[in-house]
């Protein structure tokens, strides 16, 4: 039997093993952690495309009302909690985003509108992975952005934890040369193979290719796994008041956090949600899409004031594959469209403010007479985060035949 050191940490799905039944061997594979103020980064991934245009309201756009008669949010109103948040006299968020409200007025939080890929699909599969390639149009690619990234910032004992899926599977974007893995649960203790749950004997069928595949990674430090022995899923509790939401978006978002407070070398966390492609009765203030957004809101408000003072090293950002289409359909839905929004969090962020180069809604401005243009690569905007955050001056390596150039940038992360 062949095993490698990344095909057994990473297996294509490989999750981790609940830490107190951790066999030996493996503990032998925590080679080091990372700085506690290592800068970190999070990756949310909204699948199924989510309506931009009803999460962060162009309530200045008169265009947007003539285009959705029965599903657009109202304009803001004093004292009304049925109509959206003013953000800066033309934007507004969808009233379910409350929670977020003041990290945006406390500039902690900054929105891009009007952001995507320039690829012209509407298929959610192609969309889906162009975007967690990097390489809108092509689908050659064979690793994701984000592990060229790490490709492109390498450690000379990176943790195994160093970079982190929250799910089954590991995503398109953490594919590549550099280790990754997922975790579906940290409350579970058994490790996952891409295809079979193994149970009973583990050490015994694999320690000795292991230890031969793991020679010479880092066996005299123990303090990583010291440290995951530590964590107790059931007995967490959130700090400051948070209050995750239930379900496995809120789930996720505490693991991160409580991952992050371990100290555990993770620098890179990923997760994605789903449920965003609404077609038919999306919902206007109330709705398909505004239960998502509750606990969008919440999920994002509880990770913020759980991380406390340590979001100062943490850039979180959301994406989606592409948005809606402006107008409604005859379901009183939306369907495949181009642009959409992204937000953006953290104590390196220049927040408070919605960076778009606004294309417009009027009838000539309309991408292919029925969507809102791209008019910023979302490629800019996490450029901008890998250089000036991370620190990653090797774009050229993670966005191949992307300019990603500071002319380009929206000036939203702090020098």
């Amino acid at each position: 039997m062949n095993i490698t050191r990344r095909v057994f940490l990473k297996g294509g799905g490989i999750a981790m093993m609940g830490m107190s039944a951790m066999p030996s061997f493996l503990q032998r594979a925590i080679a080091a952690t990372a700085a506690p103020n290592k800068k970190k980064m999070v990756v949310l991934f909204q699948r199924g495309a989510m309506d931009g245009l009803n999460v962060v309201v162009p309530f200045g756009e008169r265009n947007y009302y003539a285009m959705r008669p029965t599903i657009s949010i109202p304009q803001p109103r004093s004292g009304g909690s049925d109509a959206a948040i003013d953000l800066d006299g033309f934007f507004g968020l969808h009233p379910s985003l409350q929670p977020i409200e003041p990290l945006f007025h406390s500039g902690r939080l900054a929105i891009v509108q009007a952001v995507g890929s320039p690829d012209p699909t509407r298929s959610h599969f192609d969309a889906q992975d162009f975007m967690e390639s990097g390489t809108p149009g092509l689908k050659a690619t064979d690793d994701g952005w984000l592990n060229r990234s790490l490709q492109s910032l390498p450690e000379e004992k990176p943790s195994p934890f160093r970079a982190v899926a929250f799910g089954p599977y590991l995503p398109r974007t953490l594919q590549g040369i550099a280790p990754a893995i997922a975790v579906p649960e940290l409350k579970q203790f058994k490790m996952f193979g891409p295809q079979q749950t193994v149970e009973g004997g583990f050490e015994a069928m694999y320690a000795q290719t292991v230890d031969k595949a793991l020679h010479g990674v880092g066996q005299e430090t123990f303090e990583a796994i010291d440290q995951l022995k530590k964590i107790n899923p059931d007995t967490y509790q959130p700090e400051n008041g948070a209050q995750y939401p239930k379900g496995r978006f809120g789930q996720s978002l505490e693991e991160i956090a409580e991952l992050f407070k371990a100290d555990v070398g993770l620098e890179v966390a990923f997760l994605d949600s789903g449920g965003w492609d609404h077609h038919v009765n999306e919902g206007g203030v109330q709705g398909q899409l505004s239960n998502l957004l509750r606990d969008l809101g919440q999920g994002i408000a509880a990770f913020h004031q759980d991380m406390g003072a340590r979001m100062d090293d943490v850039v979180f950002v959301s994406m989606s594959e592409f948005g809606r289409t402006a107008r409604e359909n005859g379901n009183r839905g939306t369907d495949h469209g181009h642009a959409n929004c992204m937000f953006v969090m953290g104590g390196a962020i220049k927040g408070g403010k919605v960076y778009t180069r606004w294309p417009g809604m009027g009838e000539g401005q309309l991408y292919e007479g029925r969507d809102l243009a791209v008019t910023t690569d979302y490629r800019s905007v996490l450029s901008e985060i890998l250089t000036k955050h991370l620190g990653n001056r090797d774009l050229a390596k993670v966005f191949p035949g992307f300019e990603a150039a500071p002319k380009n940038y929206l000036n939203l992360v702090k020098a």
